[in-house]
Protein backbone atom coordinates (compact mmCIF):
# COMPACT_ATOMS: atom_id res chain seq x y z
CA UNK A 1 0.00 0.00 0.00
CA UNK A 2 1.34 3.33 -0.83
CA UNK A 3 2.44 5.62 2.26
CA UNK A 4 0.18 8.52 2.36
CA UNK A 5 1.64 11.79 0.60
CA UNK A 6 1.01 13.98 3.71
CA UNK A 7 2.83 11.79 5.96
CA UNK A 8 5.55 11.15 3.20
CA UNK A 9 5.34 14.91 3.35
CA UNK A 10 5.59 15.34 7.01
CA UNK A 11 8.15 13.22 7.18
CA UNK A 12 10.16 14.60 4.77
CA UNK A 13 9.74 18.05 6.65
CA UNK A 14 10.78 16.37 9.86
CA UNK A 15 14.04 15.15 8.83
CA UNK A 16 15.24 19.20 7.95
CA UNK A 17 14.17 19.98 11.93
CA UNK A 18 16.91 19.52 14.82
CA UNK A 19 14.54 16.82 16.08
CA UNK A 20 15.44 14.70 13.76
CA UNK A 21 19.03 14.75 14.43
CA UNK A 22 19.14 14.74 18.11
CA UNK A 23 22.83 13.30 18.17
CA UNK A 24 24.47 15.87 16.13
CA UNK A 25 22.30 18.88 18.26
CA UNK A 26 23.60 17.26 21.26
CA UNK A 27 27.12 16.91 20.14
CA UNK A 28 26.94 20.68 18.84
CA UNK A 29 25.69 22.25 22.28
CA UNK A 30 28.13 20.03 23.69
CA UNK A 31 30.64 22.26 22.44
CA UNK A 32 28.77 26.02 23.20
CA UNK A 33 27.25 26.11 19.36
CA UNK A 34 23.63 26.47 18.43
CA UNK A 35 21.83 24.85 15.80
CA UNK A 36 21.37 27.36 12.09
CA UNK A 37 17.93 26.79 13.03
CA UNK A 38 18.04 28.04 16.23
CA UNK A 39 20.01 30.91 14.77
CA UNK A 40 17.58 31.30 12.45
CA UNK A 41 14.83 31.13 14.89
CA UNK A 42 16.24 34.35 16.91
CA UNK A 43 16.72 36.28 13.63
CA UNK A 44 13.27 36.16 13.08
CA UNK A 45 11.66 36.29 16.85
CA UNK A 46 9.76 33.00 15.84
CA UNK A 47 8.40 34.56 13.06
CA UNK A 48 7.85 32.14 10.59
CA UNK A 49 9.97 32.41 7.25
CA UNK A 50 9.83 31.07 3.41
CA UNK A 51 11.97 28.48 3.21
CA UNK A 52 13.69 28.10 0.05
CA UNK A 53 15.73 24.46 -0.93
CA UNK A 54 14.57 22.68 2.11
CA UNK A 55 14.38 19.69 1.02
CA UNK A 56 17.95 19.34 -0.79
CA UNK A 57 20.44 16.95 0.43
CA UNK A 58 24.07 16.66 -0.91
CA UNK A 59 24.60 15.73 -4.39
CA UNK A 60 25.88 12.05 -3.04
CA UNK A 61 22.77 9.92 -4.07
CA UNK A 62 25.47 7.09 -6.49
CA UNK A 63 27.25 6.80 -3.15
CA UNK A 64 24.61 6.57 -0.02
CA UNK A 65 21.15 5.86 0.51
CA UNK A 66 18.91 8.92 0.11
CA UNK A 67 17.02 8.07 3.10
CA UNK A 68 20.25 8.72 4.95
CA UNK A 69 21.34 11.79 3.30
CA UNK A 70 17.82 13.29 4.35
CA UNK A 71 18.96 13.79 7.58
CA UNK A 72 22.54 13.58 7.51
CA UNK A 73 23.07 16.35 4.84
CA UNK A 74 19.45 18.00 5.95
CA UNK A 75 19.50 21.15 2.94
CA UNK A 76 22.39 19.96 2.29
CA UNK A 77 23.77 22.22 5.19
CA UNK A 78 22.82 25.66 4.60
CA UNK A 79 19.35 26.92 5.59
CA UNK A 80 18.13 29.88 2.48
CA UNK A 81 14.84 32.23 3.77
CA UNK A 82 13.71 35.50 3.26
CA UNK A 83 12.09 36.56 6.86
CA UNK A 84 10.99 39.29 9.04
CA UNK A 85 14.21 41.21 10.97
CA UNK A 86 13.37 42.92 14.08
CA UNK A 87 9.48 43.36 12.43
CA UNK A 88 8.96 44.98 16.16
CA UNK A 89 10.66 48.22 14.94
CA UNK A 90 9.96 48.03 11.90
CA UNK A 91 7.13 47.35 9.30
CA UNK A 92 6.90 44.28 7.01
CA UNK A 93 8.58 46.08 3.92
CA UNK A 94 11.91 47.42 5.76
CA UNK A 95 11.41 44.39 8.28
CA UNK A 96 11.91 41.60 5.00
CA UNK A 97 15.66 40.07 4.80
CA UNK A 98 17.09 37.35 2.90
CA UNK A 99 18.94 34.94 5.18
CA UNK A 100 21.59 32.44 4.46
CA UNK A 101 22.80 30.17 7.52
CA UNK A 102 25.12 27.39 7.44
CA UNK A 103 24.52 24.49 9.43
CA UNK A 104 27.72 22.93 10.66
CA UNK A 105 26.40 19.88 12.04
CA UNK A 106 26.24 19.14 8.03
CA UNK A 107 29.08 17.75 6.87
CA UNK A 108 30.92 20.53 8.43
CA UNK A 109 28.92 22.93 6.66
CA UNK A 110 31.10 22.26 3.27
CA UNK A 111 29.99 24.10 -0.15
CA UNK A 112 28.43 21.82 -2.12
CA UNK A 113 26.82 21.61 -5.59
CA UNK A 114 22.93 22.67 -3.79
CA UNK A 115 24.47 24.06 -1.31
CA UNK A 116 26.09 26.86 -3.74
CA UNK A 117 22.95 26.25 -5.47
CA UNK A 118 20.65 27.41 -2.67
CA UNK A 119 22.84 30.01 -1.78
CA UNK A 120 22.72 31.34 -5.45
CA UNK A 121 18.98 31.57 -5.75
CA UNK A 122 18.32 33.94 -2.76
CA UNK A 123 21.40 35.90 -3.69
CA UNK A 124 19.36 36.36 -6.88
CA UNK A 125 16.08 37.16 -4.64
CA UNK A 126 18.17 39.58 -2.68
CA UNK A 127 18.94 41.95 -5.81
CA UNK A 128 15.74 41.27 -7.18
CA UNK A 129 14.09 42.55 -4.26
CA UNK A 130 16.47 44.63 -2.65
CA UNK A 131 16.56 42.60 0.58
CA UNK A 132 19.45 42.60 3.07
CA UNK A 133 21.23 39.96 3.46
CA UNK A 134 22.60 38.19 6.98
CA UNK A 135 24.81 35.20 6.53
CA UNK A 136 26.23 33.17 8.65
CA UNK A 137 29.52 31.67 7.20
CA UNK A 138 31.16 28.56 9.35
CA UNK A 139 31.98 25.53 7.82
CA UNK A 140 35.06 23.97 5.92
CA UNK A 141 35.12 25.81 2.27
CA UNK A 142 34.83 23.27 -0.63
CA UNK A 143 32.94 20.28 -0.46
CA UNK A 144 35.00 17.22 -3.07
CA UNK A 145 32.50 14.72 -2.53
CA UNK A 146 29.14 15.63 -4.40
CA UNK A 147 29.82 12.76 -6.88
CA UNK A 148 26.21 12.83 -8.32
CA UNK A 149 27.65 15.79 -10.34
CA UNK A 150 28.86 14.42 -13.72
CA UNK A 151 29.15 18.02 -15.91
CA UNK A 152 31.87 19.61 -13.45
CA UNK A 153 35.32 19.49 -14.31
CA UNK A 154 37.15 21.67 -11.14
CA UNK A 155 34.36 22.74 -10.14
CA UNK A 156 34.94 26.22 -10.18
CA UNK A 157 32.15 27.89 -12.52
CA UNK A 158 30.46 28.57 -9.39
CA UNK A 159 28.19 31.85 -9.28
CA UNK A 160 27.66 32.28 -5.55
CA UNK A 161 31.18 34.53 -4.84
CA UNK A 162 30.38 36.76 -7.83
CA UNK A 163 26.73 37.35 -6.85
CA UNK A 164 27.89 38.05 -3.61
CA UNK A 165 30.04 40.50 -4.03
CA UNK A 166 27.96 42.03 -7.23
CA UNK A 167 25.16 43.28 -3.99
CA UNK A 168 27.94 45.79 -2.81
CA UNK A 169 26.05 49.06 -2.21
CA UNK A 170 22.87 47.57 -3.83
CA UNK A 171 21.83 45.98 -0.38
CA UNK A 172 23.34 45.88 3.11
CA UNK A 173 25.23 42.69 3.95
CA UNK A 174 26.76 41.41 7.44
CA UNK A 175 28.50 38.01 7.95
CA UNK A 176 28.20 36.21 11.11
CA UNK A 177 30.88 33.72 12.20
CA UNK A 178 31.65 31.22 14.80
CA UNK A 179 33.69 28.48 14.73
CA UNK A 180 35.84 27.01 11.81
CA UNK A 181 35.27 29.41 8.60
CA UNK A 182 37.52 28.26 5.82
CA UNK A 183 38.05 28.98 1.99
CA UNK A 184 35.21 29.62 0.42
CA UNK A 185 33.34 30.27 3.54
CA UNK A 186 36.30 32.35 4.62
CA UNK A 187 36.24 34.24 1.38
CA UNK A 188 32.05 34.85 1.81
CA UNK A 189 32.84 36.44 5.21
CA UNK A 190 35.93 38.60 4.26
CA UNK A 191 34.03 40.19 1.44
CA UNK A 192 30.82 41.15 3.94
CA UNK A 193 29.96 44.91 4.43
CA UNK A 194 29.98 44.26 8.13
CA UNK A 195 31.42 40.84 9.79
CA UNK A 196 30.74 40.11 12.99
CA UNK A 197 32.36 36.77 14.89
CA UNK A 198 32.62 35.11 17.91
CA UNK A 199 35.61 34.70 20.24
CA UNK A 200 35.64 31.44 19.10
CA UNK A 201 36.54 31.90 15.59
CA UNK A 202 38.82 30.52 13.35
CA UNK A 203 38.70 32.34 9.59
CA UNK A 204 41.42 31.59 7.12
CA UNK A 205 41.56 31.47 3.31
CA UNK A 206 42.20 28.12 3.28
CA UNK A 207 41.93 25.16 6.29
CA UNK A 208 44.67 22.58 7.39
CA UNK A 209 44.05 20.13 4.46
CA UNK A 210 44.78 22.80 1.93
CA UNK A 211 47.97 24.25 3.87
CA UNK A 212 49.58 21.24 3.99
CA UNK A 213 48.55 19.98 1.10
CA UNK A 214 50.38 23.08 -0.29
CA UNK A 215 53.39 21.68 1.39
CA UNK A 216 52.81 24.55 3.45
CA UNK A 217 53.31 22.68 6.86
CA UNK A 218 50.90 21.08 9.10
CA UNK A 219 48.74 23.14 11.34
CA UNK A 220 45.42 22.60 13.89
CA UNK A 221 42.86 24.14 12.58
CA UNK A 222 42.76 26.57 15.81
CA UNK A 223 46.27 27.70 14.79
CA UNK A 224 44.20 29.38 11.72
CA UNK A 225 43.14 32.93 12.02
CA UNK A 226 41.75 33.01 15.67
CA UNK A 227 39.67 36.18 16.27
CA UNK A 228 41.78 37.97 18.44
CA UNK A 229 44.23 37.90 15.32
CA UNK A 230 41.85 39.18 13.19
CA UNK A 231 40.43 42.37 15.35
CA UNK A 232 43.92 43.43 15.46
CA UNK A 233 43.95 43.81 11.26
CA UNK A 234 40.56 44.88 10.66
CA UNK A 235 39.26 41.77 9.16
CA UNK A 236 36.55 41.62 12.45
CA UNK A 237 34.68 44.36 12.88
CA UNK A 238 32.57 43.36 15.71
CA UNK A 239 33.86 40.58 18.27
CA UNK A 240 30.89 38.97 20.16
CA UNK A 241 30.88 36.13 22.83
CA UNK A 242 28.33 33.61 21.16
CA UNK A 243 26.16 33.16 18.82
CA UNK A 244 23.34 34.68 20.83
CA UNK A 245 25.20 38.10 21.31
CA UNK A 246 26.37 37.84 17.34
CA UNK A 247 22.90 37.58 16.50
CA UNK A 248 21.73 40.26 18.22
CA UNK A 249 24.36 42.74 17.00
CA UNK A 250 23.71 41.36 13.73
CA UNK A 251 19.77 42.39 14.28
CA UNK A 252 20.97 46.08 15.71
CA UNK A 253 23.55 46.89 12.98
CA UNK A 254 20.23 45.65 10.17
CA UNK A 255 18.47 47.89 12.07
CA UNK A 256 20.39 51.15 10.91
CA UNK A 257 19.73 50.40 7.31
CA UNK A 258 16.24 50.02 8.10
CA UNK A 259 15.23 53.34 9.18
CA UNK A 260 14.55 55.80 11.86
CA UNK A 261 13.19 54.79 14.98
CA UNK A 262 10.32 56.47 17.11
CA UNK A 263 11.28 55.63 20.44
CA UNK A 264 14.66 56.87 22.10
CA UNK A 265 16.17 58.64 25.57
CA UNK A 266 19.39 60.18 25.79
CA UNK A 267 21.31 61.28 29.01
CA UNK A 268 21.56 64.87 30.07
CA UNK A 269 23.57 67.12 27.79
CA UNK A 270 24.74 69.85 30.22
CA UNK A 271 27.94 68.33 31.21
CA UNK A 272 29.05 68.21 27.89
CA UNK A 273 29.82 72.42 28.62
CA UNK A 274 32.76 70.37 30.97
CA UNK A 275 33.14 67.60 28.80
CA UNK A 276 37.11 68.61 27.70
CA UNK A 277 40.09 69.14 30.12
CA UNK A 278 41.07 72.96 30.68
CA UNK A 279 44.76 72.40 29.62
CA UNK A 280 44.05 71.88 26.03
CA UNK A 281 47.22 70.04 25.76
CA UNK A 282 45.59 66.92 27.79
CA UNK A 283 43.85 64.01 26.47
CA UNK A 284 40.45 62.99 27.55
CA UNK A 285 37.84 59.69 26.32
CA UNK A 286 36.12 60.91 23.42
CA UNK A 287 33.57 57.93 23.97
CA UNK A 288 32.30 59.13 27.09
CA UNK A 289 31.25 62.30 24.76
CA UNK A 290 29.59 60.52 21.90
CA UNK A 291 28.07 57.84 24.20
CA UNK A 292 26.22 61.00 25.91
CA UNK A 293 25.76 62.43 22.76
CA UNK A 294 23.81 59.75 21.09
CA UNK A 295 20.55 58.29 22.08
CA UNK A 296 20.82 55.72 25.05
CA UNK A 297 22.53 52.32 23.88
CA UNK A 298 22.53 53.09 19.98
CA UNK A 299 26.10 53.21 19.43
CA UNK A 300 27.78 50.39 17.84
CA UNK A 301 31.60 50.76 17.67
CA UNK A 302 33.57 49.15 14.43
CA UNK A 303 37.17 47.56 14.43
CA UNK A 304 37.90 48.90 18.32
CA UNK A 305 41.24 47.46 18.35
CA UNK A 306 42.27 48.19 14.74
CA UNK A 307 43.38 52.08 13.70
CA UNK A 308 42.93 53.45 16.86
CA UNK A 309 43.31 57.10 16.40
CA UNK A 310 40.05 56.79 14.91
CA UNK A 311 36.71 55.62 16.27
CA UNK A 312 34.20 54.33 14.02
CA UNK A 313 31.10 52.91 14.35
CA UNK A 314 27.01 53.01 13.96
CA UNK A 315 25.21 55.44 16.33
CA UNK A 316 21.25 57.27 16.42
CA UNK A 317 20.30 60.49 17.27
CA UNK A 318 17.06 60.87 18.07
CA UNK A 319 16.31 57.97 16.43
CA UNK A 320 17.81 58.91 13.18
CA UNK A 321 20.77 56.46 11.98
CA UNK A 322 24.13 57.35 10.68
CA UNK A 323 27.49 56.36 10.39
CA UNK A 324 30.25 57.82 12.87
CA UNK A 325 33.96 58.88 12.20
CA UNK A 326 35.57 60.26 15.29
CA UNK A 327 39.43 61.13 16.30
CA UNK A 328 41.17 59.74 19.17
CA UNK A 329 43.64 61.89 21.21
CA UNK A 330 44.49 58.70 23.19
CA UNK A 331 46.39 57.36 20.66
CA UNK A 332 48.80 59.10 18.63
CA UNK A 333 47.32 62.49 20.10
CA UNK A 334 44.48 61.82 17.25
CA UNK A 335 46.77 61.71 14.50
CA UNK A 336 45.46 59.65 11.37
CA UNK A 337 48.30 57.01 10.69
CA UNK A 338 47.72 54.86 7.70
CA UNK A 339 46.13 51.88 9.91
CA UNK A 340 43.44 54.69 10.82
CA UNK A 341 43.18 56.42 7.49
CA UNK A 342 42.53 52.96 5.92
CA UNK A 343 39.87 52.18 8.89
CA UNK A 344 37.86 55.95 8.16
CA UNK A 345 37.81 55.27 4.17
CA UNK A 346 36.22 51.45 5.16
CA UNK A 347 33.33 53.98 7.14
CA UNK A 348 32.95 56.07 4.02
CA UNK A 349 32.37 53.09 1.86
CA UNK A 350 29.89 51.62 4.39
CA UNK A 351 28.28 54.79 4.58
CA UNK A 352 27.84 54.95 1.25
CA UNK A 353 26.76 51.59 0.89
CA UNK A 354 24.11 51.41 3.40
CA UNK A 355 22.79 55.30 2.46
CA UNK A 356 23.38 56.35 5.75
CA UNK A 357 24.88 60.31 6.42
CA UNK A 358 28.00 60.70 8.25
CA UNK A 359 28.68 62.79 11.44
CA UNK A 360 32.47 63.38 12.13
CA UNK A 361 33.87 64.49 15.82
CA UNK A 362 37.07 66.64 14.96
CA UNK A 363 40.23 66.84 16.80
CA UNK A 364 43.55 66.11 15.55
CA UNK A 365 46.58 67.45 14.46
CA UNK A 366 46.47 66.13 11.31
CA UNK A 367 48.19 62.99 9.52
CA UNK A 368 51.07 60.83 11.21
CA UNK A 369 54.23 61.94 9.22
CA UNK A 370 57.82 60.71 9.55
CA UNK A 371 59.59 57.94 8.11
CA UNK A 372 58.10 55.34 10.30
CA UNK A 373 55.31 56.60 8.77
CA UNK A 374 55.95 56.44 5.51
CA UNK A 375 57.29 53.00 5.28
CA UNK A 376 53.35 52.24 5.61
CA UNK A 377 51.95 53.36 2.99
CA UNK A 378 50.85 56.51 4.18
CA UNK A 379 50.68 58.67 1.22
CA UNK A 380 48.21 55.53 -0.86
CA UNK A 381 46.13 55.34 2.25
CA UNK A 382 45.70 58.73 4.04
CA UNK A 383 45.22 59.62 -0.21
CA UNK A 384 42.85 56.98 -0.05
CA UNK A 385 40.17 58.92 2.90
CA UNK A 386 40.19 61.87 0.63
CA UNK A 387 39.00 59.76 -2.72
CA UNK A 388 36.10 57.65 -0.40
CA UNK A 389 35.24 61.04 1.04
CA UNK A 390 35.20 62.58 -2.56
CA UNK A 391 33.15 59.98 -4.15
CA UNK A 392 30.84 59.80 -0.54
CA UNK A 393 27.32 60.50 -1.90
CA UNK A 394 25.79 60.82 1.62
CA UNK A 395 25.59 64.04 3.62
CA UNK A 396 28.28 65.24 6.01
CA UNK A 397 27.92 66.73 9.24
CA UNK A 398 31.18 68.02 11.15
CA UNK A 399 31.31 68.93 14.77
CA UNK A 400 34.81 70.50 15.73
CA UNK A 401 35.83 69.47 19.60
CA UNK A 402 38.82 71.02 19.48
CA UNK A 403 41.63 70.92 16.96
CA UNK A 404 41.09 70.90 13.32
CA UNK A 405 44.64 71.02 11.63
CA UNK A 406 46.03 70.54 8.33
CA UNK A 407 44.83 67.71 5.72
CA UNK A 408 43.99 65.09 8.52
CA UNK A 409 41.36 67.65 9.44
CA UNK A 410 40.15 68.41 5.84
CA UNK A 411 40.26 64.15 5.47
CA UNK A 412 37.75 63.47 8.28
CA UNK A 413 35.16 66.26 6.58
CA UNK A 414 34.89 64.59 3.25
CA UNK A 415 38.25 66.43 2.18
CA UNK A 416 37.46 70.30 2.61
CA UNK A 417 35.88 71.78 5.27
CA UNK A 418 33.27 72.89 2.56
CA UNK A 419 31.66 69.50 2.40
CA UNK A 420 29.45 68.97 5.29
CA UNK A 421 25.87 70.25 4.98
CA UNK A 422 27.10 71.64 8.71
CA UNK A 423 30.34 72.45 10.16
CA UNK A 424 30.43 73.44 13.43
CA UNK A 425 32.86 73.96 16.63
CA UNK A 426 32.87 73.96 20.02
CA UNK A 427 33.98 76.84 21.34
CA UNK A 428 37.06 74.80 22.48
CA UNK A 429 37.94 74.47 18.51
CA UNK A 430 41.36 75.49 17.41
CA UNK A 431 42.17 75.58 13.56
CA UNK A 432 45.46 76.14 11.22
CA UNK A 433 47.66 74.86 8.36
CA UNK A 434 49.34 72.21 11.54
CA UNK A 435 49.23 72.05 15.13
CA UNK A 436 50.04 75.15 17.17
CA UNK A 437 53.48 74.22 18.49
CA UNK A 438 54.78 73.02 15.01
CA UNK A 439 53.76 76.00 13.51
CA UNK A 440 55.60 77.92 16.11
CA UNK A 441 58.97 75.79 15.47
CA UNK A 442 58.36 76.07 11.95
CA UNK A 443 57.55 79.46 11.21
CA UNK A 444 59.62 81.34 13.98
CA UNK A 445 62.65 78.80 14.33
CA UNK A 446 65.20 81.47 13.23
CA UNK A 447 63.89 84.14 15.95
CA UNK A 448 63.74 81.51 18.76
CA UNK A 449 67.34 80.61 17.72
CA UNK A 450 68.62 84.13 18.50
CA UNK A 451 67.12 83.82 22.10
CA UNK A 452 69.81 81.27 24.61
CA UNK A 453 68.19 78.23 25.62
CA UNK A 454 65.99 78.49 28.63
CA UNK A 455 63.24 80.53 30.47
CA UNK A 456 63.70 83.81 28.35
CA UNK A 457 63.14 81.67 24.70
CA UNK A 458 60.56 79.02 26.51
CA UNK A 459 58.69 82.21 27.64
CA UNK A 460 59.00 83.68 23.87
CA UNK A 461 57.79 80.32 22.62
CA UNK A 462 54.74 80.53 24.63
CA UNK A 463 53.73 84.32 23.82
CA UNK A 464 53.92 83.07 19.79
CA UNK A 465 51.65 80.46 20.37
CA UNK A 466 49.17 82.64 22.43
CA UNK A 467 48.97 84.61 19.39
CA UNK A 468 48.27 81.50 16.99
CA UNK A 469 45.88 80.16 19.58
CA UNK A 470 43.70 83.39 19.18
CA UNK A 471 44.10 84.10 15.56
CA UNK A 472 42.75 80.23 15.25
CA UNK A 473 39.78 79.85 17.64
CA UNK A 474 36.83 78.65 16.70
CA UNK A 475 35.33 82.46 17.04
CA UNK A 476 37.90 83.23 14.47
CA UNK A 477 37.43 80.40 12.17
CA UNK A 478 33.23 81.18 12.14
CA UNK A 479 34.51 84.71 11.28
CA UNK A 480 36.47 83.93 8.19
CA UNK A 481 33.65 81.67 7.32
CA UNK A 482 35.87 78.55 7.54
CA UNK A 483 33.34 76.97 9.53
CA UNK A 484 29.62 77.40 9.71
CA UNK A 485 29.04 78.43 13.31
CA UNK A 486 30.51 78.11 16.94
CA UNK A 487 27.92 76.11 19.01
CA UNK A 488 27.10 75.46 22.72
CA UNK A 489 27.71 71.84 23.57
CA UNK A 490 24.73 71.27 24.63
CA UNK A 491 22.68 72.10 21.58
CA UNK A 492 25.19 69.31 19.85
CA UNK A 493 22.33 66.90 19.72
CA UNK A 494 19.59 69.02 17.94
CA UNK A 495 22.09 70.46 15.68
CA UNK A 496 23.01 67.25 14.46
CA UNK A 497 19.66 65.91 13.89
CA UNK A 498 18.29 69.10 12.15
CA UNK A 499 21.26 69.31 9.88
CA UNK A 500 20.43 65.25 9.01
CA UNK A 501 16.99 66.07 8.95
CA UNK A 502 17.72 68.93 6.30
CA UNK A 503 19.58 66.14 4.39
Amino acid sequence: MAQDPFEEFEQRRLNTQDEARDEAVKKRHSRGGRTARENLDDLVDGFPVNEFGQYAVAAQRSRKDVEELQIQTAGDGVITAIGSVNSNLFDATAAKTALIINDYTVLAGTQGYFHHRKIDRLLGLAGQQQLPVVMYTEGGGGRPGDTDVLISGGGLNVPTFHRWCALTGKVPRIAVNHGFCFAGNAALFGAADLRIATQQSYIGMAGPAMIEGGGLGSYQATDIGPSNVHTKNGVIDIVAQDEAQATSIAKQALAYCQGPTTHFDHEDQSSLRSALPANRRMAYNPLKILERLFDNDSFLPLRPHYGRSIITGLARIEGIPFAVLANDCRHLGGAIDSESASKATDLYRLADRWKLPVVSFVDTPGFMVGPDSESTGAPRHMSEMFTAGATLTQPIVAIFLRRGYGLGAMAMTGGSFEIPVYAASWPTGEFGPMGLEGAVHLGYKQELAKLPEGPEREAHFEALLAKLYERGKATEAASFLEIDSVIDPVDTRSIISSALLAK
